[in-house]
C-alpha cells in the first residue's frame, strides 16, 4: 500500500486530475498486417511437431518463419511465461515493454509481438485467440498480459526473507535455455527476459495501481496462436502458480501441463515479406 500523501494539494488540483490523457504512441501509421491473409491459410494446415510443457517446468521449440504456433492448454487451467527469440541470434528476443507500448498491456488477435533494440521489428503476429471473447472485465482484467515480467527465484528470496525456489518461471526457463542451447546456466540466464505471461488473467487495481491477478479463464482446448515472421525459438514454462488464482511460485497450486503445436500452411500469407530490422542508422546524433 502507498503511504497517504504528505504533500498539500494545489488549489487547481482537480483541474489538473481532469487533463484528458494522451495516447504516447499513436499507430495510426504504424505498418498493420492483413489478417486475413493470415487466417485464410489456417483451414489447410499441417501438424509437423508437438510439445508437452510439465507442470512447473519449462520447454524450448522451434518455428521456421512462415509456420504456426499454438500454445495450448490440453488438460485443467495453467498459465505460461513465454519467451521468444530469433532462432539464428539469441540478442535479438520478444521486448514485451515496447509490445505493451504499441498493443496495449494485454495482446489479442491481430496484434505482433515486437522484438528488442536495434532489431525492432515484428517477429510474430497473433492469428487467432479462443479467449478474446473475456475482454476486460469489472476489475480491469484482461488476459495474455505484457506487463508481468515472470515470477522468479530473487523477488521470492526478498519477500520470503531468504527462501529458496527453483520452479518459478525464471528458473524453468533458464534450465530451458541453457539445455536447448549448451550454454551453462549462468550464460543461459542473461538472455531470459520479460514474458508474455499466455492465458494469464491480470491487470491494475484502480486504488493502488498494483499488479494483480487472478484465476484464468482459459478452458481446455483453448489456444493462442501466431504466425512466426521470423526463425523462432520458443520457450515457455508452465507456471507453478497454476492457474495464478491464489500464489505462483508455489508447491501447492493445482498445476497442469501446457502443450505447443506447430503447423505448417500450404503457403504463405499472400504479399507476405519477412519483416527487416529497424532502418534506425545507430549514429545516434554522433
Amino acid at each position: 500500500m502507498k503511504p497517504n500523501p504528505i504533500t498539500a494539494a494545489p488549489t487547481d488540483a482537480a483541474a489538473r486530475k481532469s487533463i484528458k490523457p494522451v495516447i504516447c504512441y499513436p499507430t495510426d501509421t504504424l505498418p498493420r498486417p492483413d489478417l486475413s491473409a493470415y487466417r485464410a491459410l489456417r483451414d489447410d494446415l499441417e501438424l509437423i511437431e508437438t510439445v508437452v510443457i510439465p507442470p512447473r517446468d519449462a520447454a524450448t521449440w522451434e518455428v521456421p518463419a512462415g509456420h504456426f504456433c499454438r500454445l495450448v492448454c490440453p488438460e485443467g487451467p495453467q498459465v505460461g511465461d513465454l519467451n521468444l527469440f530469433n532462432l539464428d541470434n539469441l540478442n535479438e528476443r520478444f521486448y514485451s515493454g515496447k509490445t505493451r507500448a504499441l498493443d496495449g498491456t494485454h495482446v489479442g488477435l491481430g496484434d505482433q509481438l515486437f522484438s528488442n533494440f536495434p532489431y525492432m521489428r515484428p517477429i510474430a503476429t497473433i492469428t487467432h485467440d479462443t479467449l478474446d471473447w473475456y475482454g476486460f472485465d469489472e476489475f480491469g482484467g484482461s488476459v495474455h498480459d505484457v506487463i508481468g515480467t515472470r515470477c522468479d527465484p530473487y523477488t521470492h528470496n526478498l519477500l520470503s526473507h531468504g527462501g529458496q525456489y527453483h520452479h518459478c518461471c525464471h528458473s524453468n526457463l533458464t534450465r530451458a535455455l541453457a539445455k536447448k542451447t549448451g550454454l551453462s546456466p549462468e550464460l543461459a540466464e542473461p538472455h531470459v527476459h520479460d514474458v508474455l505471461n499466455v492465458f494469464m488473467c491480470t491487470g491494475f487495481t484502480r486504488d493502488t495501481g498494483q499488479y494483480f491477478m487472478k484465476a484464468s479463464p482459459v478452458r481446455r482446448g483453448d489456444y493462442l496462436e501466431f504466425f512466426a515472421e521470423i526463425d523462432l525459438l520458443g520457450c515457455m514454462s508452465a507456471c507453478p502458480g497454476g492457474d495464478c488464482s491464489s500464489e505462483h511460485s508455489s508447491d501447492t497450486a493445482p498445476c497442469f501441463p501446457l502443450a505447443v503445436e506447430i503447423y505448417r500452411p500450404k503457403g504463405l500469407p499472400q504479399g507476405w515479406q519477412a519483416p527487416p530490422v529497424s532502418g534506425y542508422d545507430r549514429s545516434h546524433g554522433l
